[in-house]
């Protein structure tokens, strides 16, 4: 589903090149909840952009769902990020002056897609994220974990096969973030999703099965979760980094 083959990464900062990637392997077979963990500055957030298209390496390659994203150009990639993938960022992103319907069907109302089916998937994605009654509000009138529900509910608009998760619940109490990942979770088994999630937590990471541990730019191991709590993911995290 997802593989990743010597990838590097750098950029320039002055009179300096800075490399955030420094040859990352990585593969993700099956559908499933992954998180790929690092610490500020380890490169995680430069693997994403480059895993949605939203950039292209220096060297190596990027395959998703069997696509060479690293081979795509600008219009090619819009096109797989719109249609083939789904993402959640810390920001919620919603339209304020729309209801969450309304947020949810707007990828597919810019495509020109059937208004009915839209509707028809809008509200069943929403139903099941536990907004039903939610629908018809503006995102000013919703909690912050309502709102990154919807936004959740938008990214699967198209049913993708992989949905990538930026740190989504920076921005959420402890109660609502707990809840969230549970849902993608929940997600990745309904909808047969491979759902990666960046972050630093050992407590979000804690909720998935598989963790990809990165550091100074490389994946330095992976670990299956099977039951571990935050502390237990903390200390296989610090194992494979050298970081308590």
């Amino acid at each position: 589903m997802i593989r990743c083959a010597g990838v590097t990464k750098s950029y320039d900062l002055g009179d300096r090149a800075v490399q955030a990637l420094r040859g990352v392997d990585l593969t993700i077979a099956d559908p499933g909840f992954y998180a790929i963990m690092g610490r500020s500055g380890s490169g995680k957030s430069t693997l994403l952009h480059l895993l949605c298209a939203l950039d292209r390496p220096d060297e190596g390659e990027i395959e998703i769902a069997g696509k060479p994203i690293h081979k795509l150009g600008e219009r090619e990639a819009t096109e797989f990020r719109g249609n083939e993938i789904g993402i959640v960022f810390q920001q919620f992103n919603l339209i304020s002056t729309l209801t969450a319907l309304e947020n949810v069907t707007l990828p597919g109302d810019l495509q020109g897609r059937d208004s009915g089916e839209l509707l028809k998937r809008a509200e069943e994605l929403l139903d099941r994220l536990g907004l039903p009654d939610r629908m018809d509000h503006l995102p000013q009138a919703l909690s912050g974990g309502e709102q990154q529900r919807v936004a959740i509910a938008r990214s699967l608009l198209f049913k993708p096969p992989v949905l990538f998760a930026d740190e989504p619940t920076g921005n959420l109490d402890s109660g609502s973030a707990e809840k969230l990942w549970s849902l993608l979770g929940e997600i990745s088994r309904e909808e047969e999703t491979t759902v990666v999630m960046v972050t630093h937590e050992a407590t979000a990471a804690a909720h998935c099965q598989k963790v990809f541990v990165l550091a100074d730019g490389r994946v330095t191991g992976e670990f299956d979760v099977e039951g571990a709590d935050g502390l237990g993911v903390a200390a296989r995290y610090s194992e494979l980094t050298g970081q308590a």
